[in-house]
């Protein structure tokens, strides 16, 4: 597969186009991400759904602007799919021609089947959750994918999107007709035998607004849309009150931006239904979708669409970009689970922290990559955003602390307090810092040295290979938790 990969996604409502670097075999980063509100499918559902002349130029020039940054950052491939306004319209050919001739692009028309699998292998490889189903709102169409097990076991692609529902119904002030064709489209899910998971994924532009609508009225710390989860049936006065508005004023009161005052009563609408009809109780949002599905259905056509076991891409990404050593970060990734395994007597904290110690321990040059002073805080700031994929916002936020003090000193209270809620307690976080601490100072020389770890009450005893003065005085400065003593024999 190319080095740099250009993917086109044209929506109903939007084009979107992300650029993705590879750095290793299966990690990448994204290098580019553009968007555009062209509108393709504006009038078409009046008209039989033959897309008009006027949006078709609009998504015309935006396509030639995208190509133009996909050629300035060296893409040498470009994969460029259409989903709902394209698959309907009686007229389709006329565009795609248009764009063959003129722009040399071929444009891969796909049916909603392939458009649902393609947001299920993007969260099922870039999300930490194994059981879901996804519900994809466009503006032509919306999308289910069930996930089991991370295994993808149905698609259901139903004709309800944003501007489809807007044209029939919305524009005619037929809110109980809207509601009845969701409600009788949704029977193939229902009627599906597919068990409807409690968990949501929620993808498209209309999903992932109300969540920063979410974030922003409950003041969450992390500003991180994706897998930021929340709970349905707590979020229904939010739901209700964009409902029932009657201006774009008051839609601007709530916090809607005017690039979302045309479709996010008809969003909003639309996953409420859903939302209700199928009884979920959590929503976790992506970040990801059709491209990245795309994308990953090539980068993985070896592997069925699957990332190997025990891969994380975000971990693997950071260390291709930013590890000054292999062994040193291997030998720190080892050493962290042995510290972590004799002391667990005394911190008590569950194995699911160890492979959050192992990441920090592992990336924990990331701060002196990017600058070698405060090299602590810069590995928090970079962690806290960088650390995108595969990881919950509480073990995203848990790993930039253990980072940020792995030195001498410990967190205080007045430390977490802007992510209180999105961390464990102190003392844990304490425990986790510490061993943090204690594995770099006995690597502080990089001299990776065999440890004979040894706990007798709370006096952890260290019989150090070729112990050094710089290492000893080093791990002797460090501030301990609750009282636990340190030998170094």
């Amino acid at each position: 597969m190319s080095k740099i990969t250009t993917i086109i996604d044209i929506g109903s409502n939007s084009m979107r186009m992300v650029v993705l670097e590879k750095s290793s075999r299966f990690a990448f980063s994204l290098i580019n991400e553009t968007k555009s509100r062209v509108k393709i499918s504006e009038g078409c559902y009046e008209n039989g759904g033959n897309l008009q002349e006027i949006p078709m130029q609009r998504a015309y020039e935006a396509l030639k602007s995208f190509l133009n940054i996909s050629k300035a950052l060296n893409s040498r491939k470009i994969l460029c799919v259409a989903t709902s306004a394209l698959r309907d319209a009686p007229n389709s050919k006329v565009f795609l021609s248009r764009v063959k001739k003129d722009l040399g692009l071929n444009i891969k028309v796909i049916d909603g089947e392939k458009e649902a699998y393609y947001g299920g292998v993007a969260t099922s490889n870039l999300l930490h959750d194994d059981e879901f189903v996804t519900v994809d709102i466009g503006g032509g169409s919306t999308e289910f994918c069930f996930v089991q097990n991370k295994k993808i076991v149905k698609t259901i692609s139903l004709d309800v999107g944003t501007v489809r529902l807007r044209e029939l119904y919305f524009n005619k002030n037929d809110v109980k007709g809207a509601e009845k064709y969701i409600l009788e489209s949704l029977k193939k899910v229902l009627n599906s035998g597919i068990k409807i998971p409690q968990k949501v994924v929620g993808i498209g532009g209309s999903i992932r607004f109300l969540s920063k609508l979410i974030m922003q009225r409950n003041e969450y710390p992390l500003d991180m849309i994706h897998a930021f989860t929340y709970n349905a049936k707590n979020e229904k006065k939010l739901f209700s009150d964009i409902l029932n508005t009657n201006s774009n004023e008051e839609l601007e009161a709530l916090g809607v931006k005017k690039d979302r005052f045309d479709t996010i009563k008809e969003g909003t609408f639309i996953f409420k239904t859903i939302i209700d009809a199928l009884n979920v109780s959590q929503v976790v949002t992506s970040g990801v979708g059709v491209r990245e599905g795309v994308y990953l259905t090539d980068l993985l056509r070896n592997q069925n669409h699957r990332f190997p076991n025990n891969f994380n891409i975000s971990v693997k990404s950071l260390l291709d970009r930013f590890e000054l050593n292999q062994k040193q970060s291997t030998y720190l990734g080892k050493n962290a689970r042995a510290i972590f395994e004799v002391l667990k007597p005394l911190h008590k904290l569950d194995d699911s922290f160890i492979p959050l110690l192992v990441v920090a321990s592992k990336l924990h040059s990331i701060g002196t990559k990017l600058n070698f002073y405060k090299s602590n805080d810069n590995a928090f700031d970079f962690i806290l955003n960088g650390l995108n994929y595969d990881f919950q916002h509480t073990s995203r936020v848990t790993v930039a602390y253990i980072l940020k003090f792995s030195k001498k000193s410990l967190p205080k209270e007045v430390d977490i307090l802007k992510y209180k809620e999105l961390l464990p307690s102190l003392e844990k976080l304490q425990w986790l810092s510490f061993m943090q601490a204690l594995n770099l100072g006995i690597n502080i020389d990089f001299s990776s040295p065999k440890v004979k770890y040894e706990l007798v009450e709370r006096k952890l005893k260290l019989d150090l290979e070729n112990s050094s003065f710089m290492v000893n005085s080093h791990i002797e400065k460090l501030e301990l938790p609750n009282g636990i003593e340190i030998e170094i024999l």
